[in-house]
């Protein structure tokens, strides 16, 4: 019982297995005809006229094996002039033809394929950019990295070996197959065993190429990954002497993809040795069988032999790249799917439908019962009833995590409240238009970014409309104009990656000035000032000071310093507020804000 028992779910688990097999397959297979359903309708103008050339490369090749049979008759025959040089001039127009669609179907192939690699890289980007904030924060950008850049050429690779394969070869093949027929049909039946036994050895491969090219790409994926953090680490790298962990982690992932390209070169190689063994048996059963007759038939002429011999050994080729085929395919499909899983990625913030343009106002910002959770709960801002007056300045502080970013991402709209509402001057922020909302809004952030470009590339993201004197003046505003100046070409200079070439206080003055530029009348600054030193930060909280009146100003800082003249502040505690007023205010009620005001002036 206990035997009948255990075999039963054994029976259970291989078809558990097969079931698992069978749908991955279909997976495969619809996966595979959504690519070309989307990608060949719209290059069937190159697609067509490159099948057209696969189709002359066919025939002439066919062609060329047939004529092989004239040439020996010819040459057996050298009195016959006239015959001698008519297959010659044919020879040199199969030939030619041949040389001419060849060049025809690369080139056309090549271009229809490079077109598709563009247009599919250029969607997942787009796709990408479509996406909120949170999904980058719960994707690694490692992984995009390899989605982006080698998705789209498997893409193009599968495409490729499909429309060649299915065209090209199997015409050939076809063409090759009715010369030998049409020549020797009793050898050409003995040949095609070959073809069956092909096959069931290929479907032995293809079970393993899927695995073994999924732990492929994860392999490439920890290349990337280990290479990303070795590039923005450095400094942390350097300093905790990490550098033998790094190379660590480098060399175990190189190897593991080295090992799994070798298994997957045996395994597409495989095939070769079963076909050349294959074609081996059958080349000598047909020589044997060459000199005797067959069902009463000789082998015939020595032309139709040499025909015959020709056709099933140029046949050789397209019938080892058709059973090459599958795994090929297999092979590429992994890149596909990568592909085809970031393009169905659904998009987690978006306008609506109806969005409209964002009226002009004053610029009140309101949270209207707002509650918010990163992991889609309500744990960081609950309910919460704010409004920051239009043209004056509100500061937000309190300790880390109690909603202070939270609250200008929701502003920014990088995300959406679970409950409540988010308006500008009575607009609710999700029925606007992405455009009319942002360019609404300036924004400084303590981890500042800037583009690989330079000083004035990345200032006039701001506002590209804007003239050099305007991109000057706000330079001067934010006492980042002399430093730049004293660069090695002024404004033109590139600063590197995420402004490498620059202080962290010189890439913040940057950042301040692009917010200047923007002239929006919304002015969020988190932690704006963090790299500064202290005659900087005061230097820019007088500039900021007057470039913030009558703009609506909502400040976040630890560094009470920062918001001393602010026209309201704001204390948070876990996402909700527990004091706000002026400072005078604040220090009267003796709260919170007062303890912290102790704290960091104690020393007067």
């Amino acid at each position: 019982m206990n035997d009948y028992h255990e075999n039963l779910g054994q029976d259970d688990m291989i078809t558990k297995q097969k079931r698992f097999q069978f749908l991955r397959r279909a997976t495969a297979d619809s996966l595979l005809w959504r690519l070309l359903a989307e990608s060949l309708p719209e290059h069937k103008g190159k697609y067509a006229a490159a099948i057209a050339a696969m189709i002359m490369v066919a025939a002439t090749t066919a062609l060329s094996a047939w004529v092989m049979g004239k040439i020996v008759d010819a040459m057996s025959d050298t009195q016959n002039k006239e015959h001698l040089y008519g297959v010659a001039a044919i020879v040199f127009l199969i030939f030619m033809a041949k040389g001419v669609a060849s060049f025809a179907q690369t080139v056309l192939m090549a271009r229809a394929g490079n077109r598709i690699v563009a247009e599919k890289q250029i969607l997942l980007f787009k796709h990408l950019l479509s996406q909120g904030i949170a999904f980058f924060n719960t994707t690694e950008s490692s992984d995009l990295l390899l989605r982006v850049t080698q998705s789209a050429q498997m893409a193009r690779n599968v495409i490729d070996v499909v429309v060649t394969g299915f065209v090209r070869d199997s015409l050939t093949l076809i063409g090759l197959v009715a010369v030998m027929f049409y020549q020797q049909p009793i050898l050409s039946l003995i040949a095609l065993v070959v073809g069956p036994a092909a096959v069931i050895g290929v479907r032995l491969i293809l079970g393993k190429v899927r695995v073994i090219m999924a732990q492929e790409m994860a392999g490439l994926t920890e290349i990337i990954k280990v290479v990303q953090e070795t590039s923005t680490g450095a400094r942390v790298i350097k300093a905790f002497a990490l550098e033998d962990i790094m190379q660590k982690r480098m060399n175990s992932a190189v190897r593991d993809v080295e090992k799994r390209s070798n298994k997957m070169v045996r395994l597409e190689s495989a095939t070769s040795p079963l076909m050349d063994t294959l074609t081996g048996a059958a080349i000598a059963s047909i020589v044997l069988l060459s000199s005797i007759s067959i069902a009463g038939q000789s082998a015939g002429t020595p032309g139709q032999l040499m025909s015959f011999v020709t056709a099933f050994l140029m046949a050789y080729e397209p019938a080892k790249r058709l059973s090459r085929m599958r795994v090929t395919i297999e092979a590429g499909m992994m890149g596909v799917r990568m592909m085809y899983n970031l393009l169905d990625q659904p998009i987690n913030l978006s306008e609506a439908p109806d969005a409209c343009e964002l009226a002009v106002g004053p610029g009140e910002v309101t949270l209207d019962h707002v509650s918010f959770g990163y992991a889609g709960d309500t744990s960081v801002i609950r309910n919460l009833n704010l409004t920051f007056e239009a043209g004056k300045t509100t500061a937000l502080v309190g300790p880390s995590g109690a909603g202070k970013s939270t609250i200008l991402n929701l502003i920014l709209r990088l995300y959406d409240p679970v409950e409540g509402a988010v308006r500008i001057d009575g607009q609710d922020i999700r029925k606007a238009t992405f455009p009319s909302l942002r360019q609404k809004i300036a924004f400084v952030g303590q981890d500042t970014f800037l583009f690989s470009n330079t000083v004035m590339g990345n200032l006039r993201v701001a506002r590209p409309e804007a003239t050099d004197e305007e991109v000057f003046e706000a330079a001067r505003v934010a006492y980042a104009h002399d430093f730049i100046e004293s660069l090695p070409n002024g404004y033109r200079t590139p600063i590197g990656e995420n402004g490498a070439f620059l202080s962290g206080g010189q890439r913040q003055r940057l950042s301040i000035t692009r917010a200047i530029l923007r002239r929006a009348p919304i002015l969020l600054l988190d932690e704006a000032t963090s790299a500064l030193d202290s005659q900087s930060e005061a230097y820019i909280r007088d500039a900021l000071e007057s470039v913030s009146a009558g703009v609506t100003t909502i400040v976040i800082a630890h560094r009470l310093a920062t918001v001393m003249n602010a026209d309201r502040i704001i204390y948070l505690e876990t996402g909700q507020v527990t004091e706000q007023g002026t400072l005078q205010e604040l220090l009267a009620k003796g709260g919170a804000f007062k303890k912290l005001y102790e704290t960091q002036f104690r020393n007067g």
